[in-house]
């Protein structure tokens, strides 16, 4: 768990401690696709690595020391793909969907009736650069976590208007851990159950659970069943971007869903190496 988007420093790059971190990840799991007789590996990077300053020296260092080339997704295409995966889960059904991902350095946000969305932002509101960014204690500060909740009310306004032009969505779903973690931690079924079980976060559910989490600690976060110890420390933030987004769109509930962006690259490839053709479930 790399957690890069919180190895900024403050100038904006990405510090050496990250980046000594990344090259040893990368040639690790290049080491294990050799080992496993993978015949391609797709390597990419997201926002952390996208905005850090030093991303080209960075980039070249890694293919230096790895010969592995990381491909670096724009955060619009980690939208889409993202979005692609929950559209193949869910299939046509689904109607007019709407996607919510909250990743370690960026919230995206896409919707449409297609495969491919009518819109896909990517905003910077990540649970690990808001830890980052606005907390400076653990668990964070009251006056903290009051203006952290301001500010992200500020930042998703503009994008709730334009949201609102795209029409109710028939289905709301959101992925990634961060939305799996608070969802289990306000009753939804573990991992355990499989992924077909229907899981669910509620506004109210959420509103409750911040008032819990927020005043403890990360290891105590950690230490609480569903709650990963390598993201204990960034839950409370990351529980403020979904509750400030689901507010902010008017959504009292989400549906977890359990295909993201990895399985939307994977799609996406596979869709190229088979020519375009594919199927999509209709239930």
């Amino acid at each position: 768990m790399l957690r890069l988007a919180e190895r900024i420093t403050r100038s904006g790059m990405l510090s050496k401690a990250g980046a000594d971190e990344l090259v040893r990840t990368v040639a690790l799991a290049k080491e294990s696709s050799v080992r496993l007789g993978c015949a391609e590996m797709m390597a990419f990077a997201t926002s952390a690595v996208r905005e850090a300053g030093n991303s080209a020296e960075v980039l070249k260092r890694v293919a230096k020391e790895t010969g592995v080339d990381l491909q670096v997704l724009s955060g619009e295409d980690e939208a889409r793909y993202t979005f692609l995966a929950a559209r193949r889960w869910y299939g046509w059904s689904a109607g007019n969907l709407l996607v919510l991902d909250i990743g370690g350095g960026s919230l995206e946000i896409a919707a449409g009736i297609d495969e491919d969305p009518d819109f896909a932002w990517s905003l910077p509101l990540g649970a690990g650069r808001l830890t980052r960014t606005r907390f400076t204690s653990d668990p964070p500060q009251r006056g903290e976590i009051e203006s952290a909740t301001e500010w992200l009310a500020e930042q998703l306004a503009p994008v709730a208007r334009r949201v609102a032009k795209f029409g109710q969505p028939d289905r709301v779903v959101a992925t990634s851990k961060t939305f799996r973690t608070l969802a289990r931690l306000t009753g939804a079924a573990p991992s355990s159950a499989g992924p077909r079980v229907r899981r669910t976060l509620t506004e109210a559910g959420l509103r409750q659970l911040i008032a819990f989490i927020s005043r403890m600690s990360a290891g105590d976060l950690a230490e609480l069943e569903g709650v990963s110890p390598s993201r204990a420390h960034q839950l409370v933030a990351g529980a403020l971007v979904a509750q400030a987004t689901m507010r902010a769109l008017s959504l009292p509930e989400l549906e977890i869903g359990p295909w993201a962006l990895r399985e939307g690259v994977i799609l996406r490839r596979l869709d190229q190496t088979n020519g375009g053709d594919h199927t999509v479930s209709s239930d």
